[in-house]
């Protein structure tokens, strides 16, 4: 059936109809900020107490964009007789985003949990050497990660917090002062004296003492 003329420009203009009808939902930013979600990918939070510099985030990103020096330290032996060990000490992490394409490897990859996404994005430069984020402005970042999402009622605790609950418990146990029972120690010292038999008690009570015989 061949279509009627003029067809398509009625639907087009039936579309605008209804369109100006409806309220505009325009936001006018700067003065109206977005509402974005709890898990847009807007910069990169470094947590540097996490990091280990194991180099993996450098490794896997796919542009290069991250900047990492370190030095090794010489740790000493905790106990006697032990041997010293060595462990790599952060220097400079940085994050060159003007690079960045914002794939979110380098967060996945990251074993210990060093890397975060942070929502904010207003952090446009004149200067394109100023879009290079040292570790001091990534840490500042983490003050923006949103808090992660509360786990399911019926869900298993994480194993990082039960082993954090354990270690604390142990540590306070070992802290606090024994519980002893009330007289626990006066009971302990009369099971350790001799008993003497009940007929030999009297006996040893009429007995002078050493000393006394010739004063009688």
């Amino acid at each position: 059936m061949a279509p009627i003329p003029g067809s398509g420009l009625a639907k087009g203009l039936a579309v605008t109809l209804r369109t100006m009808t409806k309220k505009s939902v325009t936001a006018q930013y700067p003065d109206a900020q977005p509402d974005l979600p709890p898990r847009t990918r807007g910069v990169i939070g470094l947590f540097e107490e996490n990091c280990t510099v194991c180099m993996l985030c450098a490794r896997e990103c796919p542009d290069w964009c991250i900047y990492i020096d370190s030095h090794k330290e010489t740790v000493p032996a905790a106990t006697p007789g032990g041997r010293e060990r060595s462990r790599n000490v952060l220097d400079r992490f940085a994050i060159d985003f003007s690079l960045c394409m914002y794939c979110g490897i380098c967060i996945e990859v990251c074993p210990f949990d060093a890397l975060f996404w942070s929502p904010e994005f207003e952090y446009a430069e004149t200067d394109i050497r100023d879009l290079t984020h040292e570790r001091d402005k990534l840490r500042e970042w983490m003050w923006t990660v949103p808090a992660p999402p509360a786990l399911d009622p019926g869900a298993e605790e994480p194993k990082e917090l039960a082993t954090a609950r354990k270690t604390a418990d142990k540590l306070a146990a070992q802290q606090a002062p024994p519980a002893t029972e009330p007289h626990a120690d006066e009971q302990a010292r009369a099971a350790e004296r001799p008993t003497r038999p009940q007929g030999d008690s009297k006996q040893q009570t009429d007995q002078p003492r050493p000393g006394q015989e010739g004063r009688e």
